[in-house]
């Protein structure tokens, strides 16, 4: 019986670090669906890799705990998305966003909804007006496919938010260095550090986002990786005779993901299957959204590196001051050693047969003395005006 205790008292701990270890393993996820409607799911990342078919290494782009710089990957059946504190999974009929309770995250989930359920409306509107019609390519002609609205949503977030965050440090940074330029204080400049080192990060954070973007446009094949409903038709079409993708419990079936990609197919078999007009259309209007951003920091950059050329230029302005300061009361202080210097020969307690009955002898040294301290001063401002100096 003790024995038996042990063992329980032995299992116990190991259960309870197990079922830490699984708790911590579990990350919050909300799956939005293309209706719009929302699932929260906790669950660790082998359950999410299992939904999307997506390797280890693509996932743990998404870790909040390693640092990666901001990625667009296109797998085969998933879009990867790490922007900044955007960080989900797209698929031809779904998205996963992470933390969802995030207060960054939290108008995305509602502006995803808003605009997933707003084309589910569309979409069931259109059906009733055309039922009974064969002619079902007119409706969805000029709909964009699922992935690309969500990835339409994200991008728009992540612009917008650097955007006014850049607006929030262009409102600070100005008044604070027109204040620096007419008074230069120890408060003022660290104020000015402090803006600049945000501005310096933020900066680098906005480089990130338009680089990937950038580095997207410049591919095509990286662009036509993000067509999802199109690859999902053709692996759906005759020619390829059945569908590999083996999706988890609960996600969306097969049936409904080829429903949705019949436009796709239908674009692939009328066009080019590598044509990524569309796509390029997208981003390049967020492209120019992020440039635009980056043009109003590298602004704020060259007027903070004006104001600091100003400050240095006063500082310098200062400290010439400073030495025509000092070259005067220098020259001066000469011409005074040399009164110093008489004086102090004619102080001495040495017995002279020539000064006595000749009072006029003292007026006459403090006299001339003095002329030639005069003289002497002058003559070195003179000269140093000459050389440029001092100022005029």
């Amino acid at each position: 019986m003790a024995g038996l205790m042990a063992r329980d008292g032995a299992m116990t701990p190991t259960a309870a670090m197990e079922g830490l270890k699984k708790k911590a393993a579990a990350r919050s996820w909300i799956l939005l669906d293309s209706s719009g409607e929302e699932t929260i799911l906790d669950v660790d990342k082998y359950a999410i890799m299992h939904r999307v078919q997506i390797h280890a290494r693509d996932l743990r782009i998404l870790d909040p705990l390693l640092s990666y710089p901001s990625t667009i990957l296109g797998r085969e059946q998933a879009i990867v998305l790490n922007l900044e504190h955007i960080k989900a999974i797209i698929t031809s009929e779904e998205v996963l966003l992470r933390d969802p309770f995030d207060d960054n995250v939290i108008p995305i989930v509602e502006e995803l909804r808003r605009r997933l359920q707003h084309v589910a409306m569309q979409q069931s509107e259109g059906k009733e007006n055309l039922s009974g019609l064969h002619d079902l390519e007119v409706p969805d002609e000029d709909e964009s496919p699922f992935e690309f609205q969500a990835l339409e949503v994200a991008l728009e977030a992540i612009c917008s938010f650097l955007d006014a965050r850049t607006t929030e440090l262009e409102t600070a940074a100005y008044p604070a260095l027109d204040e620096l330029t007419s008074k230069i204080s120890s408060r003022n400049l660290d104020r000015v550090r402090k803006l600049k080192s945000a501005m310096t990060r933020l900066t680098a954070r906005v480089q990130k986002v338009r680089d990937e973007l950038e580095q997207l446009l410049d591919d095509d094949d990286d662009m036509a990786d993000l067509y999802l409903s199109r690859k999902l038709a053709g692996a759906s079409s005759p020619v390829s005779g059945s569908v590999a993708t083996n999706w988890g419990p609960g996600s969306p079936t097969i049936g409904s993901k080829i429903s949705r990609a019949s436009r796709a197919s239908a674009a692939t078999i009328h066009g080019n299957e590598n044509d990524v007009e569309e796509l390029e259309m997208l981003l390049e209007a967020y492209f120019m959204q992020i440039d635009g951003t980056l043009n109003k920091l590298t602004t704020l950059r060259e007027y903070i590196d004006d104001t600091e050329d100003y400050i240095n230029i006063q500082l310098d302005n200062h400290r010439n001051q400073l030495i025509q300061l000092e070259l005067f009361l220098s020259s001066a202080t000469v011409s005074l050693s040399i009164y110093s210097l008489v004086a102090g020969i004619f102080g001495m307690n040495i017995p002279y047969s020539w000064n006595e009955n000749h009072g006029y002898v003292f007026k006459l040294v403090v006299i001339l003395s003095g002329i030639a301290s005069a003289l002497l001063f002058v003559g070195i401002i003179v000269y140093a005006r000459q050389k440029g100096l001092v100022g005029s």
